[in-house]
Formats: structure tokens, C-alpha cells, sequence
């Protein structure tokens, strides 16, 4: 994503918010690989995750009057996609693991990942239930607190953070 100075955006999203189209096909082109990452970690489905980001920039637009800019524009439409890719989830009814506790935090690797380990880990994650892998790219890639995606998830942070282990064991064992 191309980097815009404070200025720069701040003149991009009054120009969106005046309706001028050039400036929110801009937003667009800006935003709308990294919002369609994020959709597509959480969901596994390309279809699913371009309907989302569609959506989403429509949800975006509709209420960029209300934009306040104490946020920033990514993230404040990084918190639209993650809230309709949640509701895409729940319409498919996830179901959620008992709660257990009793997991041990693994140690993080010694070295940088090369292409082909994160190549391997991407697939891995995707083949995880929808709810660990929803719970992993939340707090793992998207960097939300199990408080966070509790709130998100409508779960329980302990919940969360069960998940999250679970998630990180299952993976491990994929890629065993």
C-alpha cells in the first residue's frame, strides 16, 4: 500500500466525503488488496472475501460523514472488513471449541521464514477450522487482543485465547 502523508489523506477523504469519485476510486486502489487479505484470512473463501470487501467499501463510503479522522483511514476501514467478515462467519454458524485449559505457549522460531516455509504455512492455515483460523489471523496477523476478538466474537477472551492454542497446535500438526 502506498504511503500518504497526514495531509494527503486528510485531503483524499474530504474529497471522498464531498462525493467526488476520482478520490474514492483513489481510496480504493489504495486499500482494497490489503482489505481483501485481511477478508480472506479470516473467511478462506474467495468468493465470500471480494463480496466483503465489497461491502465493506460500500459501508465505508455510506459513513464517511460520520469519519472523525481520530483513527486512521485503514484502520478504520480494516475494523468494517473485519466486522462483516465476521458476520459472513456467523451466517455459515461457526461453532466454536469447548473451552480447555492447559496449553503451552510454544517458543518462537530462531530464524527468518524463506518464502517457501511461509508459503507452507499460509496453506496450513487455511486448511484450520473456521474458528481457529478466525481467532489466529485476528490476534496472530491482524494484532487484536483476545480481549479484542472477544468483544469481536462475541466469546469469552479466555475462549479466545484457547482458540488461539488450539489453532497454534492444529497448525503445528498440519505441517508435521
Amino acid at each position: 500500500m502506498e504511503t500518504l502523508c497526514r495531509t494527503d489523506r486528510t485531503a483524499l477523504v474530504e474529497a471522498c466525503q464531498r462525493g467526488e469519485r476520482s478520490a474514492q476510486y483513489e481510496l480504493y486502489r489504495l486499500y482494497s488488496k490489503s482489505m481483501y487479505n485481511v477478508a480472506f484470512r479470516i473467511l478462506n473463501h474467495t468468493a465470500e472475501a471480494e463480496d466483503v470487501l465489497q461491502d465493506a467499501f460500500v459501508k465505508f463510503f455510506q459513513r464517511l460523514s460520520d469519519f472523525r479522522q481520530e483513527s486512521t483511514v485503514g484502520a478504520y476501514l480494516k475494523q468494517i472488513v473485519v466486522n462483516e467478515a465476521l458476520n459472513r462467519l456467523r451466517q455459515r454458524r461457526v461453532k466454536w471449541a469447548e473451552v480447555e485449559e492447559g496449553y503451552e505457549v510454544a517458543q518462537e522460531p530462531a530464524h527468518e521464514p524463506d518464502e517457501w516455509e511461509v508459503s507452507r504455512v499460509r496453506a496450513a492455515m487455511m486448511r484450520l477450522p473456521d474458528g481457529f483460523r478466525t481467532v489466529l489471523t485476528l490476534h496472530l496477523l491482524e494484532d487484536y487482543s483476545h480481549d479484542e476478538i472477544a468483544e469481536m466474537l462475541q466469546i469469552s477472551a479466555s475462549t479466545s485465547r484457547t482458540q488461539y492454542m488450539r489453532a497454534k497446535n492444529k497448525l503445528r500438526e498440519i505441517l508435521s
